[in-house]
């Protein structure tokens, strides 16, 4: 492992893209841990849980250093949507939300245990479905892997075959808000402040 100041907590690749776009050098260490993915849990609660677990253990393995967790999920009609078990599921995930606005949900935690650095922040963005015919579902399902999404959907991978529109936080969607994560490693001194100079 290099010298770097910050550990990613995370094995998704999205959120390793997504991170790297912000400048500051991370290393990957993934947590070994159980997420929380009860399917009835308040979705704001499950998130932030997942995201301190994740950052908690690898920070506890790294008392030194700066640690990223993050969890993402969706959200709609008072049920949690995690990542599909099997295609089967993941059908059925488009199925729900077909025609229909939910809202992504994703905990972000900073950890760095040496100085006790505890930072949590939680962020949400909606996404509205075309209306879904099981043409489209095959055709998106034989194009995108969606095994390892939430909602069994990627809003950046052929977005266009079922995606309405979406507010809040595109970056959220994808499963790492780039804004709040900025102002996080700012806060943390990891990232220079330059709010002050734009206008």
């Amino acid at each position: 492992m290099s010298a770097a100041r910050l550990l990613l907590a995370s094995a998704s690749p999205r959120r390793h893209e997504l991170l790297a776009t912000l400048g500051v050098p991370f290393d990957v260490v993934i947590a070994d841990v159980t997420e929380h993915e009860d399917p009835q849990t308040d979705p704001v609660t499950m998130v932030m849980h997942n995201a301190a677990l994740k950052a908690d253990w690898v920070a506890e393995r790294h008392p030194a250093a700066f640690v990223l967790g993050a969890d993402t999920t969706v959200f709609i009609a008072g049920q949690v949507l995690n990542k599909p078990a099997n295609a089967t599921e993941a059908r059925a995930m488009l199925q729900l939300l077909s025609g229909r606005t939910h809202t992504v949900f994703t905990g972000v935690a900073l950890r760095r245990q040496a100085d006790n650095l505890r930072i949590d922040e939680g962020v949400a963005s909606e996404v509205t479905f075309k209306v879904l015919d099981e043409g489209i579902i095959s055709t998106y399902l034989a194009r995108v892997h969606t095994l390892d999404k939430a909602g069994g959907y990627a809003i950046q991978e052929h977005g266009d075959l079922i995606i309405a529109g979406q507010t809040g936080s595109i970056s959220n969607i994808i499963g790492l808000p780039l804004e709040v994560t900025k102002q996080i490693l700012t806060n943390a001194g990891l990232l220079a402040d330059t709010c002050r100079t734009q206008t």
